[in-house]
Protein backbone atom coordinates (compact mmCIF):
# COMPACT_ATOMS: atom_id res chain seq x y z
CA UNK A 1 0.00 0.00 0.00
CA UNK A 2 1.52 3.42 -0.81
CA UNK A 3 0.09 6.78 -0.61
CA UNK A 4 -2.44 6.42 -3.42
CA UNK A 5 -4.31 4.09 -1.67
CA UNK A 6 -6.28 7.08 0.04
CA UNK A 7 -9.65 5.16 -0.04
CA UNK A 8 -11.41 6.16 3.40
CA UNK A 9 -11.40 2.99 6.23
CA UNK A 10 -13.32 3.03 9.97
CA UNK A 11 -11.74 4.54 12.76
CA UNK A 12 -8.64 2.36 14.71
CA UNK A 13 -10.23 0.54 16.46
CA UNK A 14 -7.48 0.43 19.93
CA UNK A 15 -10.13 -0.59 23.06
CA UNK A 16 -8.18 -3.31 25.03
CA UNK A 17 -4.80 -3.04 22.94
CA UNK A 18 -1.63 -2.68 24.40
CA UNK A 19 -0.29 0.32 24.06
CA UNK A 20 2.04 1.08 21.43
CA UNK A 21 5.71 1.43 21.48
CA UNK A 22 6.73 5.37 21.99
CA UNK A 23 7.55 6.51 18.43
CA UNK A 24 11.23 8.54 18.30
CA UNK A 25 11.91 11.66 16.43
CA UNK A 26 13.61 10.25 13.23
CA UNK A 27 15.79 13.77 12.74
CA UNK A 28 13.02 16.01 11.86
CA UNK A 29 15.61 18.89 12.27
CA UNK A 30 18.71 16.95 11.33
CA UNK A 31 19.32 13.69 10.02
CA UNK A 32 21.86 11.62 10.86
CA UNK A 33 23.27 8.80 8.55
CA UNK A 34 21.78 6.01 10.58
CA UNK A 35 18.12 7.86 10.72
CA UNK A 36 18.89 8.60 6.91
CA UNK A 37 19.28 5.28 5.91
CA UNK A 38 16.11 4.23 7.97
CA UNK A 39 14.41 6.68 5.86
CA UNK A 40 16.02 5.36 2.51
CA UNK A 41 14.23 1.62 3.85
CA UNK A 42 10.82 3.38 4.66
CA UNK A 43 10.81 5.39 1.44
CA UNK A 44 11.68 1.95 -0.78
CA UNK A 45 8.74 -0.05 0.76
CA UNK A 46 7.03 3.23 0.81
CA UNK A 47 7.42 2.50 -3.27
CA UNK A 48 7.35 -0.83 -4.07
CA UNK A 49 5.03 -2.16 -1.63
CA UNK A 50 6.36 -4.97 1.37
CA UNK A 51 10.12 -6.19 0.49
CA UNK A 52 12.00 -9.13 1.74
CA UNK A 53 15.53 -7.93 3.26
CA UNK A 54 17.43 -9.08 0.18
CA UNK A 55 15.49 -7.03 -1.65
CA UNK A 56 15.94 -3.93 0.37
CA UNK A 57 19.44 -4.29 0.05
CA UNK A 58 19.35 -4.78 -3.47
CA UNK A 59 17.13 -1.66 -3.91
CA UNK A 60 18.97 0.77 -1.24
CA UNK A 61 22.74 -0.26 -1.69
CA UNK A 62 23.09 -1.11 2.28
CA UNK A 63 24.62 -4.10 2.76
CA UNK A 64 22.10 -7.01 4.35
CA UNK A 65 23.31 -6.56 7.93
CA UNK A 66 22.80 -2.95 7.69
CA UNK A 67 19.28 -3.56 6.28
CA UNK A 68 18.45 -6.50 8.99
CA UNK A 69 19.67 -3.84 11.78
CA UNK A 70 17.40 -1.30 10.28
CA UNK A 71 14.54 -3.70 9.59
CA UNK A 72 14.80 -4.43 13.93
CA UNK A 73 14.87 -0.90 15.30
CA UNK A 74 11.98 0.16 12.59
CA UNK A 75 10.05 -2.80 13.83
CA UNK A 76 10.76 -2.68 17.16
CA UNK A 77 9.42 1.96 16.67
CA UNK A 78 6.22 0.11 15.32
CA UNK A 79 6.80 1.10 11.65
CA UNK A 80 7.13 -2.07 10.10
CA UNK A 81 5.56 -5.38 10.43
CA UNK A 82 6.62 -8.59 8.94
CA UNK A 83 4.29 -10.61 6.54
CA UNK A 84 3.55 -14.44 6.21
CA UNK A 85 6.42 -16.41 4.75
CA UNK A 86 6.94 -16.36 1.26
CA UNK A 87 7.84 -20.11 0.13
CA UNK A 88 8.20 -21.63 -3.24
CA UNK A 89 10.74 -20.13 -4.30
CA UNK A 90 14.63 -21.57 -4.52
CA UNK A 91 16.75 -20.83 -1.25
CA UNK A 92 15.28 -20.28 2.08
CA UNK A 93 11.24 -18.73 2.56
CA UNK A 94 11.45 -14.67 2.62
CA UNK A 95 9.65 -12.34 5.00
CA UNK A 96 8.59 -9.59 3.64
CA UNK A 97 8.41 -6.34 5.89
CA UNK A 98 5.61 -3.92 5.14
CA UNK A 99 4.59 -0.18 6.44
CA UNK A 100 2.63 -0.48 9.96
CA UNK A 101 -0.52 1.57 8.84
CA UNK A 102 -0.41 2.13 12.96
CA UNK A 103 2.85 3.26 12.98
CA UNK A 104 2.25 6.78 12.17
CA UNK A 105 -0.53 9.52 11.68
CA UNK A 106 -0.69 13.12 9.99
CA UNK A 107 -3.87 15.44 10.22
CA UNK A 108 -4.70 17.30 6.69
CA UNK A 109 -6.89 20.80 7.38
CA UNK A 110 -8.20 21.93 3.85
CA UNK A 111 -9.73 25.67 4.09
CA UNK A 112 -11.33 27.11 1.59
CA UNK A 113 -14.02 29.43 0.36
CA UNK A 114 -16.51 26.94 -0.24
CA UNK A 115 -15.83 24.23 2.47
CA UNK A 116 -13.27 22.90 4.83
CA UNK A 117 -12.06 19.10 4.95
CA UNK A 118 -10.00 17.52 7.97
CA UNK A 119 -8.34 14.23 6.67
CA UNK A 120 -6.55 11.66 9.00
CA UNK A 121 -4.11 9.55 7.08
CA UNK A 122 -2.55 6.45 8.46
CA UNK A 123 1.60 5.77 7.61
CA UNK A 124 0.62 4.14 4.33
CA UNK A 125 -0.92 7.18 3.02
CA UNK A 126 -4.78 5.60 3.64
CA UNK A 127 -7.34 7.73 4.86
CA UNK A 128 -9.00 6.99 8.45
CA UNK A 129 -11.29 9.88 8.92
CA UNK A 130 -12.54 12.60 6.53
CA UNK A 131 -14.88 15.44 7.70
CA UNK A 132 -16.45 17.96 5.33
CA UNK A 133 -17.88 21.28 6.13
CA UNK A 134 -19.92 23.44 3.74
CA UNK A 135 -20.32 27.24 3.96
CA UNK A 136 -20.99 29.95 1.79
CA UNK A 137 -17.63 31.77 2.66
CA UNK A 138 -16.16 31.37 5.64
CA UNK A 139 -16.44 33.32 9.10
CA UNK A 140 -13.46 33.30 11.25
CA UNK A 141 -14.91 33.42 14.50
CA UNK A 142 -17.28 30.50 13.39
CA UNK A 143 -14.64 28.81 12.07
CA UNK A 144 -11.67 28.49 13.77
CA UNK A 145 -13.15 27.04 17.10
CA UNK A 146 -14.51 24.39 14.36
CA UNK A 147 -11.34 23.61 12.83
CA UNK A 148 -10.29 23.22 17.22
CA UNK A 149 -13.30 21.05 18.13
CA UNK A 150 -13.01 19.06 15.30
CA UNK A 151 -9.04 18.31 15.18
CA UNK A 152 -9.51 17.66 18.57
CA UNK A 153 -12.18 14.85 18.17
CA UNK A 154 -9.89 13.23 15.64
CA UNK A 155 -7.32 13.21 17.92
CA UNK A 156 -9.19 11.70 20.81
CA UNK A 157 -10.52 9.11 18.56
CA UNK A 158 -7.13 7.69 18.03
CA UNK A 159 -7.24 6.65 21.75
CA UNK A 160 -3.58 5.11 22.14
CA UNK A 161 -2.10 5.57 19.08
CA UNK A 162 -3.02 9.66 19.43
CA UNK A 163 1.19 10.17 20.18
CA UNK A 164 1.97 8.81 17.02
CA UNK A 165 0.21 11.73 14.84
CA UNK A 166 3.46 13.49 13.76
CA UNK A 167 2.07 16.59 12.72
CA UNK A 168 -1.00 18.89 11.41
CA UNK A 169 -0.62 20.37 7.69
CA UNK A 170 -2.69 23.38 6.94
CA UNK A 171 -3.81 24.07 3.07
CA UNK A 172 -5.65 27.59 2.36
CA UNK A 173 -5.29 30.25 -0.54
CA UNK A 174 -2.70 32.48 0.65
CA UNK A 175 -5.15 35.06 0.41
CA UNK A 176 -8.43 33.79 1.10
CA UNK A 177 -10.17 37.04 1.19
CA UNK A 178 -8.96 38.19 -2.24
CA UNK A 179 -11.43 38.81 -5.38
CA UNK A 180 -14.36 39.55 -2.73
CA UNK A 181 -16.15 42.27 -5.09
CA UNK A 182 -16.37 38.87 -7.70
CA UNK A 183 -17.38 36.90 -4.57
CA UNK A 184 -19.91 39.86 -3.51
CA UNK A 185 -18.33 40.12 -0.15
CA UNK A 186 -18.12 43.33 1.61
CA UNK A 187 -14.19 44.63 1.84
CA UNK A 188 -15.05 44.16 6.11
CA UNK A 189 -15.95 40.42 5.41
CA UNK A 190 -13.17 39.60 3.82
CA UNK A 191 -10.20 42.17 4.93
CA UNK A 192 -10.74 39.87 8.61
CA UNK A 193 -8.62 36.97 6.99
CA UNK A 194 -5.73 39.08 6.16
CA UNK A 195 -5.05 39.69 9.70
CA UNK A 196 -5.13 35.78 10.83
CA UNK A 197 -1.92 33.85 10.90
CA UNK A 198 -3.71 30.62 10.18
CA UNK A 199 -0.49 28.22 10.62
CA UNK A 200 -0.20 29.81 14.59
CA UNK A 201 -4.03 29.85 14.91
CA UNK A 202 -4.12 26.07 14.47
CA UNK A 203 -0.69 25.70 16.22
CA UNK A 204 -2.17 27.09 19.45
CA UNK A 205 -4.69 24.51 19.30
CA UNK A 206 -2.84 21.06 19.36
CA UNK A 207 0.95 20.13 20.85
CA UNK A 208 1.44 18.61 17.09
CA UNK A 209 3.84 20.33 14.86
CA UNK A 210 1.72 22.59 12.30
CA UNK A 211 2.85 23.55 8.73
CA UNK A 212 1.03 25.63 6.16
CA UNK A 213 0.68 25.20 2.09
CA UNK A 214 -1.25 27.40 -0.60
CA UNK A 215 -4.20 25.45 -1.07
CA UNK A 216 -3.12 24.60 -4.87
CA UNK A 217 0.85 23.99 -3.64
CA UNK A 218 -0.24 21.32 -0.75
CA UNK A 219 -3.16 19.92 -3.79
CA UNK A 220 0.17 19.40 -6.27
CA UNK A 221 2.16 17.39 -3.46
CA UNK A 222 -0.86 15.16 -3.21
CA UNK A 223 -0.35 14.64 -7.01
CA UNK A 224 3.28 14.60 -6.87
CA UNK A 225 3.51 12.03 -3.78
CA UNK A 226 0.59 10.03 -4.50
CA UNK A 227 -0.10 10.39 -8.64
CA UNK A 228 1.03 11.53 -11.61
CA UNK A 229 4.66 12.69 -9.80
CA UNK A 230 5.52 9.02 -9.74
CA UNK A 231 6.14 9.48 -13.46
CA UNK A 232 6.23 12.68 -14.23
CA UNK A 233 9.72 14.65 -12.80
CA UNK A 234 8.28 18.01 -14.34
CA UNK A 235 4.72 19.28 -14.59
CA UNK A 236 2.59 22.06 -14.34
CA UNK A 237 -1.05 22.13 -12.19
CA UNK A 238 -4.01 23.54 -12.67
CA UNK A 239 -6.43 22.91 -10.00
CA UNK A 240 -9.99 24.25 -10.68
CA UNK A 241 -11.69 25.50 -7.31
CA UNK A 242 -14.30 28.04 -6.26
CA UNK A 243 -11.09 29.88 -8.40
CA UNK A 244 -8.75 28.64 -10.27
CA UNK A 245 -5.29 28.05 -9.13
CA UNK A 246 -2.15 26.09 -9.54
CA UNK A 247 1.52 24.41 -8.89
CA UNK A 248 4.48 23.75 -10.35
CA UNK A 249 7.12 20.55 -9.92
CA UNK A 250 10.46 20.78 -11.53
CA UNK A 251 12.75 17.92 -10.75
CA UNK A 252 10.23 16.07 -8.44
CA UNK A 253 10.42 18.92 -6.04
CA UNK A 254 7.72 21.13 -5.52
CA UNK A 255 9.09 25.17 -6.37
CA UNK A 256 7.72 27.28 -4.64
CA UNK A 257 9.22 30.24 -6.19
CA UNK A 258 10.42 33.32 -4.32
CA UNK A 259 6.92 34.16 -2.37
CA UNK A 260 5.52 30.95 -2.37
CA UNK A 261 3.10 31.90 -4.83
CA UNK A 262 4.59 30.00 -8.05
CA UNK A 263 1.78 28.76 -10.35
CA UNK A 264 -0.33 31.21 -9.26
CA UNK A 265 -2.28 31.45 -12.61
CA UNK A 266 -5.68 32.35 -11.22
CA UNK A 267 -3.77 35.66 -12.10
CA UNK A 268 -3.21 34.93 -15.71
CA UNK A 269 -4.03 37.87 -18.33
CA UNK A 270 -6.12 36.21 -21.17
CA UNK A 271 -5.68 39.27 -23.48
CA UNK A 272 -3.01 41.99 -24.12
CA UNK A 273 -3.76 45.01 -22.35
CA UNK A 274 -4.82 47.75 -24.59
CA UNK A 275 -5.15 51.95 -23.36
CA UNK A 276 -7.91 52.27 -21.09
CA UNK A 277 -8.69 48.66 -20.92
CA UNK A 278 -7.34 45.88 -18.34
CA UNK A 279 -7.59 42.13 -19.27
CA UNK A 280 -9.74 39.78 -17.56
CA UNK A 281 -7.71 37.32 -15.73
CA UNK A 282 -8.13 33.24 -15.74
CA UNK A 283 -9.98 33.55 -12.79
CA UNK A 284 -12.82 34.81 -14.63
CA UNK A 285 -13.19 32.31 -17.18
CA UNK A 286 -11.91 28.73 -15.37
CA UNK A 287 -13.51 28.85 -11.91
CA UNK A 288 -16.54 26.80 -10.46
CA UNK A 289 -17.50 29.88 -9.18
CA UNK A 290 -18.82 31.11 -12.41
CA UNK A 291 -20.58 28.01 -12.96
CA UNK A 292 -21.92 28.57 -9.84
CA UNK A 293 -23.47 31.67 -11.19
CA UNK A 294 -25.29 29.95 -14.42
CA UNK A 295 -27.42 27.56 -12.07
CA UNK A 296 -28.44 30.44 -9.61
CA UNK A 297 -29.23 32.53 -12.64
CA UNK A 298 -31.71 29.27 -13.77
CA UNK A 299 -32.56 28.78 -10.66
CA UNK A 300 -30.71 25.50 -9.42
CA UNK A 301 -28.61 24.51 -6.82
CA UNK A 302 -25.49 26.53 -7.27
CA UNK A 303 -23.29 23.44 -4.96
CA UNK A 304 -24.17 21.38 -8.01
CA UNK A 305 -21.03 22.33 -9.45
CA UNK A 306 -18.75 20.25 -7.27
CA UNK A 307 -20.64 16.78 -7.12
CA UNK A 308 -22.29 14.41 -9.91
CA UNK A 309 -25.11 16.84 -10.34
CA UNK A 310 -23.87 18.93 -13.00
CA UNK A 311 -23.48 16.09 -15.63
CA UNK A 312 -26.99 15.66 -15.84
CA UNK A 313 -30.21 17.60 -16.84
CA UNK A 314 -30.84 20.22 -15.81
CA UNK A 315 -27.53 21.26 -14.72
CA UNK A 316 -25.44 19.78 -17.85
CA UNK A 317 -26.55 22.46 -20.32
CA UNK A 318 -24.80 25.57 -18.28
CA UNK A 319 -21.70 23.34 -17.18
CA UNK A 320 -21.21 22.07 -21.11
CA UNK A 321 -21.58 25.73 -21.60
CA UNK A 322 -19.03 26.73 -19.20
CA UNK A 323 -16.77 23.95 -19.78
CA UNK A 324 -16.36 25.38 -23.36
CA UNK A 325 -15.33 28.95 -21.76
CA UNK A 326 -13.03 27.45 -19.18
CA UNK A 327 -11.36 25.35 -21.83
CA UNK A 328 -10.46 28.21 -23.91
CA UNK A 329 -8.16 29.92 -20.75
CA UNK A 330 -7.02 26.98 -19.41
CA UNK A 331 -5.22 26.42 -23.10
CA UNK A 332 -3.79 30.03 -23.22
CA UNK A 333 -2.40 29.01 -19.30
CA UNK A 334 -1.20 25.75 -20.94
CA UNK A 335 0.61 27.57 -23.98
CA UNK A 336 2.16 30.28 -21.75
CA UNK A 337 3.26 27.70 -19.04
CA UNK A 338 4.86 25.75 -22.03
CA UNK A 339 6.75 28.40 -23.79
CA UNK A 340 7.99 29.87 -19.96
CA UNK A 341 8.54 25.86 -18.41
CA UNK A 342 9.98 23.79 -21.23
CA UNK A 343 7.63 21.48 -19.30
CA UNK A 344 5.99 18.44 -21.71
CA UNK A 345 3.42 17.81 -19.69
CA UNK A 346 -0.18 19.51 -17.65
CA UNK A 347 -2.09 17.70 -14.87
CA UNK A 348 -5.64 18.97 -14.71
CA UNK A 349 -7.56 18.59 -11.21
CA UNK A 350 -10.73 19.56 -9.63
CA UNK A 351 -13.12 19.64 -6.92
CA UNK A 352 -15.81 18.34 -9.00
CA UNK A 353 -16.62 15.08 -10.40
CA UNK A 354 -14.38 13.01 -12.62
CA UNK A 355 -16.57 12.73 -15.65
CA UNK A 356 -16.83 16.89 -16.14
CA UNK A 357 -12.59 16.80 -15.35
CA UNK A 358 -12.52 14.30 -18.34
CA UNK A 359 -14.72 16.61 -20.11
CA UNK A 360 -12.83 19.75 -19.33
CA UNK A 361 -9.54 17.96 -20.63
CA UNK A 362 -11.22 16.73 -23.56
CA UNK A 363 -12.27 20.48 -24.79
CA UNK A 364 -8.86 21.73 -23.24
CA UNK A 365 -7.17 19.73 -26.30
CA UNK A 366 -9.36 20.69 -28.79
CA UNK A 367 -8.74 24.25 -28.06
CA UNK A 368 -5.01 23.31 -27.90
CA UNK A 369 -5.13 22.16 -31.48
CA UNK A 370 -6.02 26.25 -32.71
CA UNK A 371 -2.42 27.77 -31.50
CA UNK A 372 0.82 27.89 -33.22
CA UNK A 373 2.94 25.51 -31.68
CA UNK A 374 5.98 26.22 -33.65
CA UNK A 375 8.97 27.02 -31.76
CA UNK A 376 7.38 25.25 -28.81
CA UNK A 377 7.08 21.18 -27.60
CA UNK A 378 3.94 20.56 -27.11
CA UNK A 379 2.73 19.76 -23.36
CA UNK A 380 0.96 16.67 -23.00
CA UNK A 381 -2.57 17.38 -20.85
CA UNK A 382 -3.36 14.27 -18.35
CA UNK A 383 -5.78 13.84 -15.48
CA UNK A 384 -5.11 14.63 -12.28
CA UNK A 385 -5.80 11.88 -9.87
CA UNK A 386 -6.54 13.18 -6.36
CA UNK A 387 -10.12 15.21 -6.91
CA UNK A 388 -11.37 17.36 -4.29
CA UNK A 389 -9.19 15.17 -1.98
CA UNK A 390 -5.93 16.55 -3.40
CA UNK A 391 -5.75 19.97 -0.68
CA UNK A 392 -6.49 18.14 2.38
CA UNK A 393 -4.45 15.21 1.35
CA UNK A 394 -1.38 17.37 0.49
CA UNK A 395 -1.95 19.08 3.48
CA UNK A 396 -1.57 15.60 5.54
CA UNK A 397 1.38 14.24 3.24
CA UNK A 398 3.69 17.22 4.31
CA UNK A 399 4.22 16.13 8.03
CA UNK A 400 4.81 12.62 7.52
CA UNK A 401 7.63 13.69 4.32
CA UNK A 402 9.44 15.38 6.53
CA UNK A 403 9.19 12.88 9.08
CA UNK A 404 9.85 9.98 7.34
CA UNK A 405 11.20 10.46 3.87
CA UNK A 406 14.78 10.94 2.75
CA UNK A 407 14.33 14.48 1.30
CA UNK A 408 12.57 16.37 3.94
CA UNK A 409 12.88 19.77 1.69
CA UNK A 410 11.19 17.62 -0.94
CA UNK A 411 8.23 20.13 -0.82
CA UNK A 412 10.63 23.30 0.38
CA UNK A 413 13.03 23.19 -2.09
CA UNK A 414 13.67 26.37 -5.21
CA UNK A 415 14.78 24.09 -7.98
CA UNK A 416 17.85 25.44 -8.96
Amino acid sequence: MNFADNAPVSRPDTAGAASPPVLRPRGSNHVGMRQFNERVVLHAIRLNGSLPKADLARLTGLTAQTIGLITTRLEDDGLLIKQERVRGRIGQPSVPMALNPDGAFALGIKIGRRSADWLLVDFTGAVRVRETLAYDFPDAETLLPVVQSRMRAIQDGLGALAPRLVGVGVAAPFNLGGWHKMLGLSEAVSDQWNHIDLCAQVQAMTEAPVSFAKDTSAACVAELVAGRGRDLKSFLYLFVDTFVGGGLVLNSHLHGGIHGNAGAVASLPLQVATPGSMPEQLIAHASLWELEQHYQAAGLDPSAAYDDRAMFAPFVVHTDAWVRSAALGLAQCVVSGTAFLDIDAVVIDGSFSRSMLQRLIEETGQALRRYNWEGLWPATVIAGSMGSDARALGGALLPLHENFAPDRDLFLKAAS
